[in-house]
């Protein structure tokens, strides 16, 4: 069914009279009386029948009228709903945050303070591909693709983070070998960067005793200077750590680093407000990794 012969249909419905509804609808009356009959034969069954001068609905024209009313109405109003939608789109960023949770936040706060009027709807779903940008991590570079519209990657090495003890005070590198027995601190809710970890380790036969669980990097630290157990630490994206407390050593057993990769969609009617976001996070984590190195 043509929507503009169900336009037609409700139009003769309403003034139950064919002349009129042709001068209302500016169009002659055959075309009008043409298009109602093609409806009907659609259907299969009579919509109108005469009374006198005029025409009305027959029961079944009745009833096709009660059904259609309403939806070619919401129909009517689909095209305002979606530039609503749009427009509320374009002041929404949809962020998928798979790794540096707490490092994206801190650019989301601090971009928020200069463009109150953007949204975030934040999420951490690896499966889930709404998302207008998206921040992953991986163990290898050549792992880093995508089919998104823009990406940035950035390279930070994982340390071995260890309390500030007489064991460690000395060293600035050590062998995982070395650390056999050592109780080590689990990354709870880091998927992603704890998958890396545990790679790295299976490639050269360590075994970690997993302790103790946190996503929370201060707990972390916290656990790490009381010497609850040692840690693997990114370089960059988890912040600086209390040298008088913890230690960061260099792990010489294999490359222990990763890429973290910012990746942007266009899938927006006016994707304006995710492009500028997304410049700013970029330069946002350059310079982050540059001041910390």
């Amino acid at each position: 069914m043509e929507l503009t012969h169900l336009k037609y249909f409700l139009e003769v419905a309403r003034t139950q009279h064919v002349t009129q509804s042709a001068h209302n609808l500016c169009i002659v009356q055959p075309a009008l009386t043409k298009a109602i009959h093609k409806l009907e034969e659609e259907i299969g069954v009579p919509l109108f029948k005469t009374k006198g001068r005029n025409i009305v609905l027959t029961e079944y024209g009745k009833y096709f009228h009660e059904r259609v009313q309403p939806l070619y109405e919401e129909i009517g109003r689909l095209p305002q709903e979606l530039r609503d939608m749009a427009s509320d789109d374009a002041v929404k960023i949809r962020l998928n945050v798979l790794a540096a949770s707490s490092l994206i936040t801190s650019a989301v706060i601090a971009y928020k303070r200069l463009h109150p009027e953007i949204s975030f709807d934040l999420s951490q779903n690896e499966s889930s591909t709404m998302y207008d940008m998206r921040v992953s991590t991986f163990a290898h570079a050549r792992l880093a693709t995508t089919d998104d519209d823009a990406a940035c990657s950035f390279e930070e090495e994982i340390f071995l983070a260890v309390p500030n003890v007489d064991q460690y005070r000395k060293m600035d590198a050590i062998s995982l070998s070395q650390m056999k027995g050592e109780k080590f601190i689990g990354l709870a809710g880091t998927k992603q960067l704890r998958n890396i970890c545990n790679e790295f380790c299976h490639d050269i036969g360590v075994q970690m005793d997993v302790s103790f669980e946190s996503d929370n990097t201060s707990a972390i630290k916290d656990a790490v200077a009381s010497g609850i157990g040692v840690c693997f630490w990114p370089e960059y994206t988890w912040g600086r750590v209390e040298k008088r407390k913890i230690r960061l050593l260099k792990i010489v057993d294999a490359p222990f680093r990763r890429e973290l990769l910012v990746t942007m969609r266009k899938n927006k009617a006016d994707n304006r407000n995710t492009e500028h976001f997304y410049k700013f996070l970029v330069m946002y984590l350059k310079k982050h990794f540059r001041h910390h190195r």
